[in-house]
């Protein structure tokens, strides 16, 4: 089983608190898919505000953590880590749906396959659930560029 802790998940991403949204990889297969864990905790910032009365997770969050997920299998699938010079871009979302609400003491687990991988854009199949519910669908599109590409258009 291919697992990374925090730490290592760190090297991949250049995220960190409030916006890296993956905790643990439980499991990662080369080329083919990933799953992952986002534990969601009353501490959270976006609950001060979103809202307050009944904290919910906010859904672009969790298209953001899907995201982040899909980036750490595209480096762990090209057997790289990121440098001050590369930039992943979030290119796009279809078919997303929100299937159930995401509240504190929730544990997010994220599975996402490659679907295609053609001149250096990368899709994927994103879903996560808790306890087993799906929770947030869809399908994503993402690239990476160097640094010196960063100014134009992705």
């Amino acid at each position: 089983m291919n697992t990374l802790d925090i730490n290592q998940i760190k090297e991949y991403l250049p995220h960190r608190y409030p916006l890296l949204l993956v905790d643990r990889v439980l499991d990662w297969e080369s080329g083919k898919s990933i799953t992952a864990l986002k534990n969601v905790t009353v501490n959270e910032e976006f609950f001060n505000g979103h809202f307050p009365h009944k904290p919910v997770m906010p859904g672009v969050l969790m298209i953001e953590a899907l995201a982040q997920t899909a980036a750490l299998l595209s480096f762990l699938t090209e057997g790289r880590k990121p440098d001050e010079n590369t930039v992943v871009y979030f290119l796009g979302i279809d078919n997303a749906r929100f299937k159930r609400p995401v509240e504190p003491g929730d544990q997010l687990k994220m599975k996402v396959e490659i679907t295609r991988c053609k001149r250096g854009i990368w899709q994927y199949r994103a879903e996560a659930s808790v306890d087993g519910q799906l929770a947030v669908e869809g399908d994503l599109m993402c690239t990476m560029r160097s640094a010196a590409d960063a100014s134009q258009k992705a």
